[in-house]
């Protein structure tokens, strides 16, 4: 009994330690959306509503076009891994496009974040594909984004 309610304490210490050591309840920065046909780069932050309850904005631009993404995040720690998240959620992009209708689409997404202890920076990548909702533009797969963000305590 009285190992298991060491190893108890200690895994309970351990989440505390994560806990401790990844905690910011913002970030600003800059990302880069990348598409199969098209690479966006811009501005890019996120707010944690709750520990795990992330809302993000993400503002791109290329050539003849910008993106404006909203995403909810669910943000859980790796234990053993300070620092260093996994998430995943859902939100809205839109594509403006000079001279041609605009692209509504629905981006799920699934990826890392990490935060090292003392810095104020964060990284973050995802996947993040593409489904068209309007009737202009094609599903994509292969989607992806970078962040790097200063994080707010």
């Amino acid at each position: 009994m009285k190992k298991l309610l060491l190893v108890f304490a200690l895994f309970m210490l351990g989440n505390l330690a994560v806990k401790a050591q990844t905690n910011y309840r913002a970030a600003l920065g800059l990302g880069i959306d990348l598409y199969d046909e098209a690479t966006f780069f811009g501005a890019t932050g996120k707010y944690f509503f709750s520990d795990n309850h992330v809302g993000q904005a993400d503002l791109g631009f290329e050539d003849n076009a910008t993106i404006a993404t909203f995403l909810y995040s669910f943000h859980k720690g790796f234990f053993r891994a300070p620092g260093l998240r996994w998430y995943a959620g859902v939100g809205p992009s839109i594509i403006f496009i000079k001279n041609s209708d605009n692209i509504f689409a629905l981006r799920p997404h699934l990826g890392l974040d990490f935060k090292i202890d003392g810095v104020p920076f964060v990284l973050n990548f995802d996947w993040r594909p593409s489904v068209v909702l309007s009737n202009v533009g094609e599903n994509e797969v292969a989607a992806f984004g970078f962040g790097l963000q200063f994080a707010i305590e």
